[in-house]
């Protein structure tokens, strides 16, 4: 609807500098110099709407810029740098403890052999 309304005001407006033109009120020379500032404006304002849209979608779906990143990486580098700095490597626990072999039950021939 904005873009009708854009092309009405262009459409309107030439035809307001055409008639001072023909009128003799205007060069065209400043037509075109008219023309080309209202598509300079136009571009700017379609650029930063366009920038906006983009960003709240963007923003919406969850994603960062790469910027941020970028630094929430170089942050979480530092941060396993000082972690692997500071605490040795820890071993396992089941490692380090070794498992007790079962007792083996004596059968009743064992133990009488055994006496």
């Amino acid at each position: 609807m904005k873009a009708v309304i854009m092309a009405n005001d262009l459409f309107a407006s030439l035809r307001t500098y055409l008639n001072k033109v023909s009128d003799g009120e205007r060069t065209p020379a400043e037509l075109a110099n008219a023309l080309n500032t209202w598509v300079k404006q136009s571009g700017d304002v379609l650029k930063s709407k366009i920038d906006e849209e983009v960003h709240n979608t963007v923003t919406r779906m969850g994603f960062i810029k790469r910027d941020e990143f970028d630094e929430l990486k170089a942050e979480f580098e530092e941060f396993k740098k000082s972690q692997s700095s500071k605490a040795p490597q820890s071993v396992k626990k089941s490692a380090a403890t070794p498992k007790k072999k079962p007792a083996v039950k004596k059968s009743t021939t064992q133990k009488k052999s055994a006496r």
